[in-house]
């Protein structure tokens, strides 16, 4: 059973800071992170932050300079950074990211994966 599992949201006052986290767990051959997306009540959801192949970055416009995306391959974790929050950045926040499982002495296809989400909310 691999899954995604995303931590660090919670209620911060504008101009503040958070570090989101997304962890993958199970049995995983291989991980491509393809970033970090947000929805927010009534909204579709938007890519924030993504992760391109050779490891460039990509940011929504409204995230560049306040917004980064970094990950740790030893731990099969990316992370958010997230500084200068404003109440518009509220929103439900979900990485994603296509993984190989291992497959007896191979592995599969890569699937594509969500984790559950975690709330950010940037309120005085």
């Amino acid at each position: 059973q691999v899954q995604l599992v995303e931590s660090g949201g919670g209620l911060v006052q504008p101009g503040g800071s958070l570090r989101l986290s997304c962890a993958a767990s199970g049995s995983i051959f291989s991980i491509n992170f393809k970033g970090w997306y947000r929805q927010a009540p009534g909204k579709q959801r938007e890519l924030v932050a993504g992760i391109i192949s050779g490891g460039s970055t990509n940011y929504a416009d409204s995230v560049k300079g306040r917004f980064t995306i970094s990950r740790d391959n030893t731990k099969n974790t990316v992370y958010l950074q997230m500084n200068s929050l404003k109440p518009e950045d509220t929103a439900v926040y979900y990485c994603n990211a296509d993984i190989r499982h291992l497959a007896g002495l191979g592995y599969t296809s890569p699937l594509n994966y969500w984790g559950q989400g975690t709330q950010v909310t940037v309120s005085s």
